[in-house]
């Protein structure tokens, strides 16, 4: 018995006994005799059309674990001869599972993505300066100072002795008439202006 999947050198003529179309797979009867051979639609030529029950063969015997007979590299007479495989032969791909590592990987690269993204985000944002948020001014509580003003009737710009004094009459006594344009600042033409104004 040979080494197991290994290919036996010597090439046989047979006949296609069999053909199952939808399974891909038949048996081969050898012409000097013996046993039917299996044959798998892998191990049969590209050109030709598909295989017919009945048609001359020549092929070679393997050996598989089991110590099973299976027709490799078949040829059909006349034809060129088929380019020989390196190796054992090899089962035909299964769709589902190339398309099963192919979801797997696309998924897999979008995550790769994802993440890359995430992290390029994150670095953006702490390589750039804050965008300052634009919000209501807040007013903050003037200091209240010690009154060195009071309220005592006086109304007019010209009864006043300074920009600070003109100020406290305008915000808190009643009925003044020291802003005339009531732009909020009084005297502006006797105390609040240039150096007048601290």
């Amino acid at each position: 018995m040979a080494e197991s999947s290994k290919p036996l050198n010597m090439r046989i003529e047979g006949r296609l006994k069999s053909w199952n179309g939808d399974k891909g797979f038949g048996f081969i009867t050898p012409m000097e005799g013996g046993p039917d051979v299996f044959v798998h639609i892998s191990d049969f030529p590209r050109e030709g059309g598909p295989p017919r029950p009945g048609e001359r063969l020549n092929f070679q015997i393997m050996l598989n674990r089991d110590g099973k007979t299976r027709a490799i590299l078949v040829q059909r007479p006349g034809a060129a001869p088929a380019a020989a495989r390196r190796g054992s032969p090899q089962p035909p791909v299964r769709t589902g599972k190339v398309t099963g590592y192919r979801v797997t990987a696309w998924v897999v690269v979008a995550m790769l993505c994802a993440a890359a993204f995430a992290g390029y985000d994150s670095l953006a944002r702490r390589s750039s300066p804050p965008v300052a948020s634009i919000t209501e001014p807040v007013e903050e509580p003037v200091a209240v100072q010690p009154v060195a003003f009071r309220c005592d009737g006086r109304k007019h710009c010209s009864e006043m002795t300074s920009c600070p004094e003109a100020r406290f009459f305008l915000n808190n006594c009643p009925g003044t008439k020291m802003d005339g344009d009531g732009d909020g600042v009084p005297c502006e033409e006797h105390w609040c202006r240039g150096n007048f104004a601290r």
